[in-house]
């Protein structure tokens, strides 16, 4: 789901190029593993300047995680912290837009 999420980002935001959907593949576990990873340990370090900025900073952040997979995946770049931070916005309504219509049903127990 995320790397088709990635694809569709690719499509609409012109900072951030993908070669094809094996390279989203990889980005897309890169990506899982630096969130679950290297981001909450971002967001602990910098606690301060998000609290002050109202969590604002939070975009640099995921920003910042979108450019380390774009360095650790070969057909994955991303021109700058600008399309960065406008890449992780469309990522994040892209993959909100694809988990509605997929329908992620809770276990029904």
């Amino acid at each position: 789901m995320t790397a088709l999420a990635l694809v569709v980002t690719a499509y609409i935001v012109p900072g951030i190029t993908l070669t094809g959907f094996n390279a989203a593949l990889i980005a897309a576990i890169i990506l899982g593993l630096v969130n679950a990873v290297v981001r909450p340990l971002l967001i602990l370090l910098t606690l301060p300047i998000t609290i002050v900025t109202l969590g604002l900073f939070l975009l640099v952040i995921n920003a910042l995680s979108i450019q380390l997979v774009a360095a650790l995946t070969s057909g994955f770049s991303v021109d700058g912290l600008l399309w960065a931070i406008i890449g992780s916005l469309v990522l994040s309504f892209v993959s909100s837009i694809l988990d509605s219509l997929i329908g992620k049903n809770p276990d029904p127990t």
